[in-house]
């Protein structure tokens, strides 16, 4: 009995896209990762403000907090 060669593998996604692929990969593992200005953890630099989602998260809650205490003092 004769065992069967290996199957070339078939091509799915195009060679030139791959290559695009991987060049874009490449340069975001480049990128060091920011400090959050306010704790210093890891953050993606988005934006003008460096905060990393916690801290963004926090900051979202005071900005809701303060929109609903706004009315009650009036």
């Amino acid at each position: 009995m004769r065992r069967k060669g290996p199957l070339r593998p078939e091509v799915v996604v195009p060679p030139a896209i791959l290559e695009e692929a991987k060049r874009a990969l490449a340069t975001d593992r480049l990128r060091k990762p920011a400090k959050c200005s306010v704790c210093g953890a890891e953050t993606v630099a988005e934006g003008p403000e460096q905060l990393c989602w916690v801290c963004r998260r926090l900051k979202i809650s005071a900005w809701r907090e303060s929109d609903q205490q706004m009315p009650a003092q009036e």
